[in-house]
């Protein structure tokens, strides 16, 4: 069981994947609207994996990736975002992201994402 941590602005993304993402196999720990709170929270509850909003007030997703994995380069981060800006996306995953999944998506496209991203633990 992999704990997860939400980070997104939008409180329909947070319960978009709220509702999404396998219980049997995830255990939601926390959510954040921003990076600032996710830095607070990952400290704190320290999850295995968490999905990234990119867009976001105060500290953006890309920021955050970048302190997170500063503080611990295992964690397992799924960027979750509306932007089709694939250079975005490419700096998140060379920041240390494993997966990127674009807005709007579908529970299977979350479920398959989220597992790729921590399949390296196996």
């Amino acid at each position: 069981m992999y704990k997860l941590m939400i980070v997104d602005d939008s409180n329909i993304i947070r319960n978009r994947i709220k509702r999404g993402y396998n219980a049997s196999q995830f255990e939601l720990v926390g959510t954040a609207t921003n990076g600032i709170e996710a830095l607070d929270l990952f400290k704190k509850l320290r999850p295995e994996v968490i999905t990234m909003d990119l867009t976001m007030p105060g500290m953006d997703g890309l920021e955050c990736i970048s302190r997170i994995i500063d503080i611990d380069p295992d964690v397992h981060i799924l960027v979750v975002s509306a932007l089709s800006d694939k250079a975005t996306g490419i700096k998140a995953l060379e920041l240390g992201a494993q997966g990127f999944i674009c807005k709007p998506f579908t529970d299977e496209q979350l479920i398959e994402a989220l597992n790729e991203v921590v399949l390296d633990d196996y």
